[in-house]
């Protein structure tokens, strides 16, 4: 790819919160530094991975439009209703995309960005020092398997589609790209199998490297979450359940009372910062200076409101079920979970991993942890739903749970796919539920093939 690869740090730090604990950055924000200049010392790795953090922070990436965008291509009309204006995404929503898509472009773009910035980091790791080596490389592994993933599922086949190891996934790059650009940096599209395995590698070596408390950066526990997520969507129960089971018992986090107090609300001042819950395993910050939230612009109509609700997805729900009344009528039926404007950003809570758990345990007949019925009803209880017993309990159950509790947060279109589900009239792996590879990146990389149906 063709990009700019000096390290740029805007404004302030986008702040990347773990947990709800609240502890000062010890790397000062830094304006553009030059990369002739860059990764000398020690404090300019530091500071280049803060930079990794805003970039990942993009509204593209993790600042929310790219599991946005996701959910419009994994839900139909029967789920939710699109009334904004912006072609692109209606295009996405109406599973009719062209190649030069600009959301589609931009999210690949701005995820590479991201993943050069970390190879940078790593490039430089050696010169990191002793003590902050482990957790400099955590960070980075983590930000760039997370990504790799997002981008695989996006752009490519699932991994039940086919073979994944003779599918295309997406390009694996683990170097540096500078200028002037070689023939490497014209790579080919790596294999699903292949992605899978370096995302699997990153998260690992992860995990092993960063320390329980990372202040507002990436834990050893948000490797392990991320690793369930990775390990749910390719059909390996034993190693979900394992993962999810780490972030459970290691006791850092606490479902929230209500479900309500998941997505914290302040009537009163509908533009209040708003950090993290005790149950976020991994979230961004987004404040009044620095970061953006598009649930918030497109679900909202505090921002957008471009997005609502169909009736007919609420009349599933259970009487009684109190995640129902996180929803509510302004003249359409609108989610309150993403209301205030600079909220955080949730990108795994502690319930997706009680889910997960509970899911891979009873596709295994294994009790890794605790009981598939204990993990349900610990969710249920918080919503004032009765307790299913063991032999009540079925899968579908266990994924309606999941689907109700986890809906419109990025993970419809992954859960789909892995399931099995029809999203309206499309099978679930129809070549219109995946992203065409953006029109610019294959002008530039004659080696990109593009996908089915493009």
């Amino acid at each position: 790819m063709k990009n700019n690869f000096s390290f740029t740090i805007i404004g302030f730090l986008l702040i990347f919160l773990l947990a709800s604990c609240e502890k000062n950055l010890d790397i000062n924000p830094t304006q553009s530094i030059d990369e002739t200049q860059a990764l000398k010392s020690s404090s300019d790795v530091e500071a280049a991975l803060v930079g990794a953090y805003s970039d990942l922070g993009n509204a593209d990436v993790y600042g929310g439009a790219l599991f946005v965008r996701s959910e419009l291509l994994g839900n139909s009309p029967s789920e939710i209703n699109w009334s904004g204006t912006y072609q692109t995404m209606t295009q996405i929503f109406n599973k009719l995309i062209p190649v030069d898509n600009t959301d589609v472009r931009d999210t690949w773009g701005n995820s590479y960005k991201t993943i050069n910035d970390i190879n940078n980091v790593l490039d430089a790791i050696d010169i990191v020092l002793d003590t902050k080596k482990d957790r400099v490389e955590g960070e980075a592994k983590f930000i760039r398997g997370s990504l790799y993933f997002d981008l695989v599922r996006l752009y490519a086949k699932a991994w039940n589609d086919g073979d994944p190891a003779s599918n295309d996934g997406v390009p694996v790059v683990l170097t540096p790209t500078r200028a002037p650009l070689t023939e490497k940096d014209q790579p080919a599209r790596a294999t699903v199998a292949q992605v899978y395995a370096q995302v699997i590698s990153d998260l690992t070596e992860a995990e092993g490297l960063l320390p329980e408390d990372n202040g507002f950066f990436a834990s050893k526990y948000s490797a392990a979450a991320m690793l369930s997520r990775v390990y749910l969507q390719k059909g390996d129960y034993a190693n979900a359940a394992a993962a999810a089971s780490r972030v459970i018992e290691s006791q850092v986090f606490a479902l929230t009372p209500t479900y309500a107090e998941a997505f914290p609300f302040d009537a009163l001042n509908t533009t209040a910062v708003v950090g993290n819950t005790t149950e976020d395993v991994f979230a961004i910050q987004v404040t009044a200076t620095q970061g953006v939230n598009s649930f918030n612009t497109y679900f909202s109509p505090l921002g957008r409101g471009d997005i609502d609700i169909n009736p007919d997805y609420l009349a599933q729900f259970e009487a009684g079920d109190d995640r129902l009344n996180i929803y509510y009528d302004d003249g359409s039926i609108r989610t309150g979970k993403f209301d205030m404007f600079y909220s955080a950003v949730h990108i795994i809570r502690l319930a997706e991993m009680y889910l997960t758990r509970a899911e891979a345990n009873f596709r295994e007949g294994t009790a890794v942890g605790d009981t598939p019925e204990n993990d349900i009803n610990t969710i249920r209880a918080r919503v004032n739903l009765p307790a299913y017993v063991a032999a009540d309990l079925t899968l579908d159950l266990i994924l309606t749970e999941r689907n109700h509790e986890l809906a419109f947060e990025g993970l419809t279109l992954g859960d789909k796919k892995r399931t099995e589900i029809s999203v309206g009239p499309l099978p679930w792996n129809s070549p219109k539920l995946i992203f065409p590879i953006p029109d610019r990146e294959r002008k530039v990389n004659p080696n990109l093939t593009q996908n089915e149906g493009y």
